[in-house]
């Protein structure tokens, strides 16, 4: 029987994504690098297991520091009860069945099987990204982040709030990269959410407190740091700014216009699009997170690893990224190439340390410039009371689109229909369909 364009893909992808998988777990994490962000993590966890001080970091110093709450302390310290190395390597493993499981999640939530195309190249792709070997490398908790991410969204879909919540907040219990996905629950009216997403770090740090010997230290000394700016390993506007001697009117300037695009932007995709489920809560958490990732006191590039659901929104057909900058983009936060040269030395150092925040900044202005396009020309032609998108992304998919194991099947969050109630069936007309790409399988 001959096969398929897309039977013949998949078989080439999937030892491509396999062995791609196995390197950077057995080879590149277990050699490590230069930089170890487990070593202080590790030493703060077997300070707190003996009753030992815990937040005594050098913040004079450029080495990674220990940041987190005594809630994140709590939930970590049981990994120092090993040697450092099988702890390590412990760690290790941990992250990256995290990322896998979020992997297989990802999948899920766009509709798409094992046994699509999608599958391998999605894996391909996420662990040949920097975000996903640096986080591997560096033994940074960054992949357990990625897994409460998925598993919030999957659930929020899905309407189980108190659970999706308790996904949150065992992530904000250790670092408060997706606290601003809470907003998203506000502006949905999923209050509960609220109830574990704060509930779970306050119930943490109360159970920490008096197992800490200096739990208070974290408030008064760590605390203030992380919202201090650094010129090092930071990028950041704000970082950025400091390191090439830009004026603080300069640095604010850049941070409040794009902060007024970030605003624009979350409004578009509010009053149009909030019924179209998936493609707003991906789109719009990945808005904030850049967002908070370009505009706060601290970006570092393997942050990129939370803009996963996303770029996945490329196979929707109303996708903001279904353009050439929003790939170049991509490519300047996500690509483990070095841009240093021997030759030109300040042009590589420069293009090195810029493309992370040049990409973070050419994200969020796309997705602005294509909704804004799409808002001005159904002005233009006075359908704004039928939404923004131009006919041809409201148009029913082709056939394929309806097999049952098909890509393009409706996201059954939070029914299992294939009509998704928007704009234009509120008013009248027929649903509209998700808009999104078949893949044969």
């Amino acid at each position: 029987m001959a096969r398929t364009t897309a039977e013949v893909i998949k078989f080439a992808l999937w030892p491509l994504a396999v062995m791609t998988v196995l390197n950077r777990v057995f080879i590149k994490a277990v050699n490590g690098f230069i930089t170890d962000d487990y070593r202080p993590v590790y030493q703060a966890s077997l300070d707190f297991l003996n009753r030992r001080p815990v937040y005594t970091a050098n913040f004079d110093s450029v080495d990674p520091h220990y940041l987190y709450p005594p809630s994140g302390t709590l939930l970590i310290a049981p990994i120092a009860a090993i040697d450092y190395e099988k702890s390590r390597w412990l760690f290790i493993a941990l992250n990256a069945i995290a990322i896998l499981i979020a992997w297989y999640l990802l999948l899920r939530l766009f509709r798409y099987t094992l046994n699509s195309v999608a599958a391998p190249a999605l894996l391909l792709a996420m662990f040949m990204s920097e975000t996903v070997i640096n986080t591997l490398v560096f033994t940074n908790v960054n992949g357990c982040v990625l897994l409460a991410e998925l598993a919030f969204i999957f659930l929020l879909l899905k309407r189980r709030d108190l659970w999706a919540g308790a996904a949150l907040g065992l992530s904000i219990a250790v670092k408060p990269t997706l606290a601003p996905l809470l907003l998203i629950a506000l502006v949905r009216g999923q209050w509960k959410v609220f109830v574990t997403a704060l509930g779970v770090p306050i119930a943490l740090t109360a159970i920490a407190w008096p197992l800490s010997k200096d739990a208070d230290k974290f408030f008064t000394r760590t605390f203030p740091y992380i919202f201090e700016s650094r010129d090092y390993f930071n990028s950041a506007i704000v970082g950025n700014g400091e390191y090439y001697g830009l004026p603080p009117w300069l640095t604010w300037g850049m941070r409040l216009v794009m902060g007024v695009l970030v605003l624009l932007t979350l409004w578009l995709l509010y009053r149009y699009y909030r019924d179209d489920e998936l493609f707003f809560v991906c789109t719009s958490s990945g808005v904030l997170l850049t967002a908070s990732f370009l505009l706060s006191s601290l970006g570092q590039m393997y942050y990129s690893m939370m803009l996963f659901p996303l770029l996945m929104t490329v196979v929707l057909r109303n996708s903001v990224l279904r353009n050439w900058p929003a790939w170049l983009a991509i490519f300047g936060f996500m690509s483990y190439d070095k841009w240093l040269s021997d030759r030109w030395q300040n042009v590589g150092r420069n293009l090195e340390y810029l493309r992370i925040t040049f990409g973070w900044g050419l994200l969020l202005i796309v997705a602005f410039c294509v909704l804004s396009d799409r808002y001005l020309a159904a002005r233009r032609e006075g359908r704004l009371p039928f939404g923004i998108d131009p006919a041809w992304m409201s148009s029913a998919p082709d056939s394929r689109d309806g097999a049952p194991d098909s890509p393009a099947a409706s996201c059954s969050v939070p029914s299992e229909t294939a009509a998704i109630d928007s704009p234009r069936s509120r008013n009248g007309s027929a649903p509209v369909e998700q808009k999104r790409i078949s893949v044969e399988q």
